[in-house]
């Protein structure tokens, strides 16, 4: 188990990770493999201090990669679902556009796992004392032979190499590039069904083992089963109407009181699915909304000696299903570019950073048009096509 206090101040031969999400844990796993001494700092107070969020569907060649080469393959099974690769997509009539259903026999390409669970299974395979908890970085000063940091509790350390895997408001990336992430005209709002089999089993069956997506023009909702037995709700709202990054500030709905908000939102389906109106309403406690942004596909940067960046950080993309496993993928690469070069990281940064850029472009721009395809006026029939292999343009014509 790994402890869960504050490490001491690190020598400047050791390796600073500031965040510790799916890359940033990986990576710690990657590098304490190797032999490198490895300093995690999280701003989390500690693993419990607040939710994880839903589940991750992790690819066999990049999250799975990842895991294989950490050694925990089978801490991976014990938590994923390839049930979870289930899948109903609707339109918002109730037509069933595509469905996938999961044989027993499944290769687990694609298995869901809680994003709790991965969490706690990597933060489990490092050593005590690796994790700094409660860490919040204030600022990084470039010095001589590496980096000092300093944190909002006062404390401070100096590392030769610094990662920054501190998500889409990364305070590190400032120092390496200007670029922000930008709104993507797409606004979200989450909510719970605890309990789901229990409390609403006839809701069970409506959204099965994985996920059931209902896609109409302008909004969608998505459900998804989590290991908990809950169900997480995902309603997306793109359309002319909703497509202002202030839009969930303007709308009037009243997220601040759950009741009065899940009364707001039914209207915005009143012409929907009876499934998905009553899904909205079985959601209790918060309903959390957020707005979606991204970096610019193909961002680069000039290598600066002793930094740089992984995960969302360094190419925070739409959320379909490829950003979890592109930061696991940055930090296999770059744990394999710092064993290549043990006398040279900043070498290895170099190399990793060019093998990254070319790599994450790809995905960022699969990722961008994935979202399109899902925001278009013929969303429903281009997702049904994309997942039948076929030119989704062609079913907007």
């Amino acid at each position: 188990m790994a402890a869960e206090t504050a490490g001491t101040a690190g020598t400047a031969a050791d390796v600073a990770i500031v965040g510790g999400g799916p890359g940033g844990l990986t990576l710690a796993r990657l590098l304490n493999l190797g032999g490198v001494r490895v300093t995690v700092y999280e701003r989390d107070a500690g693993r419990t201090a607040r939710t994880q969020g839903g589940t991750l569907d992790l690819h066999a060649d990049t999250g799975q990669r990842a895991l294989r080469a950490a050694g925990l393959t089978e801490a991976f099974r014990r938590h994923a679902r390839p049930e979870g690769e289930d899948m109903l997509l609707l339109d918002r009539t109730g037509t069933v556009l595509h469905r996938d259903d999961t044989p027993d026999d499944s290769p687990a390409l694609r298995p869901e796992i809680d994003r709790a669970d991965l969490r706690d299974l990597l933060l489990d395979s490092l050593p005590p004392g690796t994790v700094a908890w409660g860490r919040v970085l204030r600022t990084a000063t470039p010095g001589a032979g590496g980096w000092r940091l300093e944190f909002a509790d006062g404390s401070r350390a100096e590392h030769r190499t610094v990662i920054g895997a501190d998500g889409a408001h990364s305070r590190l990336r400032p120092l390496l590039t200007p670029a922000v992430p930008r709104h993507l005209g797409v606004n979200t709002v989450e909510g719970t069904i605890p309990d789901l089999d229990r409390t609403r089993p006839d809701l069970a069956a409506v959204v099965g083992r994985g996920s059931y997506w209902v896609v109409g023009d302008g909004h969608s909702l998505v459900a998804q089963r989590c290991s908990d037995g809950s169900a997480r709700i995902g309603l997306t709202f793109y359309g002319p109407a909703h497509r202002a990054p202030d839009w969930l500030t303007t709308c009037g709905i009243p997220f601040e009181d759950p009741d009065a908000a899940r009364a707001a939102l039914l209207p915005l389906f009143a012409d929907w699915t009876p499934e998905c109106r009553a899904l909205i309403a079985a959601c209790t406690g918060p309903l959390t909304p957020r707005t979606l942004t991204a970096l610019p596909v193909g961002l680069r940067w000039p290598h600066r000696p002793g930094l740089t960046l992984l995960g969302d950080a360094a190419h925070l993309m739409p959320p379909v299903g490829h950003g979890a496993n592109a930061a696991m993928r940055d930090a296999l690469e770059l744990a394999a570019a710092l064993a290549a070069a043990p006398g040279d990281p900043d070498a290895a940064l170099r190399a990793y950073e060019e093998e990254m850029f070319a790599r994450t472009a790809r995905v960022a721009a699969e990722s961008a048009r994935i979202l399109e395809m899902i925001t278009s006026p013929a969303g429903a029939p281009r997702i049904a096509a994309f997942f039948r292999g076929e030119d989704d343009r062609a079913a907007a014509r």
